[in-house]
């Protein structure tokens, strides 16, 4: 049974740092390309970035591009979000899902497991 827990996130001032982990478990990790998604209050839920299995591959989406890096550590099994200059319109809860493939996507429909997601809040 795959689990995905995601820990890290809090609230930070506009312009602060923070970093989330996704550890999993449940099934070989390294084969399996990860993503980030958030969903803020009345919104739908949209894709942040992505990582391929190896790490050699990642997608972000434009309004984090040059601020947020994911990166993973195939020896703890976990996938990492490094967020920096967070504005106040990234406050969101964070998933982050294990794809059923190895090439990372932003669809969601493309993440077979979902972790429970963490709580971030910018304020301004």
């Amino acid at each position: 049974q795959v689990q995905l827990v995601e820990s890290g996130g809090g609230l930070v001032q506009a312009g602060g740092s923070l970093r989330l982990s996704c550890a999993a478990s449940g099934r070989t990790f390294s084969i399996y390309a990860m993503g980030w998604f958030r969903q803020a209050p009345g919104k739908e839920r949209e894709f942040v970035a992505s990582i391929s299995w190896n790490g050699g591959l990642a997608y972000y989406a434009d309004s984090v591009k040059g601020r947020f890096t994911i990166s993973r550590d195939v020896a703890k099994n976990t996938v990492y979000l490094q967020m920096s200059s967070l504005k106040p319109e990234d406050t969101a809860v964070y998933s982050c899902g294990e794809s059923g493939g190895s090439i990372p996507t932003m669809s969601e429909y493309d993440y077979e497991h979902w972790g429970q997601g963490t709580q971030v809040t910018v304020s301004s």
